[in-house]
């Protein structure tokens, strides 16, 4: 009897000790899931604050505003091909374009590895933006990070009063006229593959946006139609989204190089 009580007393001693560290392994992996996840996101702030800090100037149109000024970016990371801007949001990053679509998924501006990646231009475009038609991915991140932003435009109200952001590429500077949000699959084929409007046949996107947007800009579509299409360029947004798997939120916007009218 009294060894039955020896085996059960060590046998809940174990289990007890079992279930404490349990919890304390359980507990030390919380925090370090919560320091990893903070890390992750100021890793991503401390270099957009990093960059801000040489952004290509833009000058008024009265100024002598010359051509907007790489150097600085171009010496950190070739890659770099344009800033993007979009005003009431937190995007105000550079953009680099890789030799493939993985390159800067996880990779940074300095080319480290980095989780929250860079935004990136597809690497199927031309880097100089010259396109009908142009794709931009950037992770879809909390705290306002990266590209995660977008989500911002499913708001009927922050789609109506937020439509204007600038693109800044090295020899050109556009102003960007928000034309609609959408959600897709990550394989659309009218959204994720470039190569479809490269002759300037964009009547079946603008079909797509109007059958297929949560919002859009009938007035500013119905102008863009009527513009020669060989003068029109458009500019994809796009990052993950939560509505299903493989959903993507795409935000377009028309590019209107600086000094031209609408």
């Amino acid at each position: 009897m009294l060894f039955h009580k020896i085996v059960l007393r060590t046998a809940n001693a174990i289990f007890n000790l079992v279930v404490i560290s349990l919890l304390l392994i359980g507990g030390a992996y919380s925090a370090f899931a919560l320091w990893d996840n903070e890390r992750v996101y100021s890793s991503a702030g401390d270099v957009q604050a990093d960059m801000i800090k040489i952004k290509p100037v833009v000058l008024s149109e009265e100024e002598d505003a010359g051509l907007p000024d790489f150097s600085e970016l171009l010496s950190i990371n070739p890659d770099v091909c344009a800033w993007i801007t979009m005003d009431g949001t937190n995007i105000d990053l550079p953009v680099v374009q890789g030799e493939t679509n993985l390159t800067y998924i996880n990779t940074n501006v300095y080319g480290e590895f980095s989780l929250p990646g860079s935004i990136f231009l597809d690497s199927r475009n031309q880097r100089d933006f010259s396109e009908t038609y142009s794709l931009l991915y950037g992770h879809n991140m909390a705290d306002h990070q990266m590209f995660g932003d977008l989500h911002l435009y499913k708001e009927r109200s922050f789609f109506d009063e937020n439509r204007t952001g600038t693109l800044i590429v090295p020899d050109n500077i556009y102003n960007l006229e928000v034309i609609a949000c959408l959600v897709v699959e990550s394989n659309d084929k009218y959204l994720f593959e470039p190569t479809n409007w490269k002759h300037y046949n964009i009547s079946n996107l603008f079909n797509f946006i109007e059958k297929n947007s949560l919002y859009y800009d009938t007035e500013k579509l119905d102008q863009i139609r009527g513009l020669n299409p060989k003068d029109v360029q458009i500019l994809s947004l796009s990052t993950c989204s939560n509505e299903y798997t493989d959903a993507r939120t795409i935000v377009l916007t028309h590019m209107i190089p600086l000094g031209q009218t609408k």
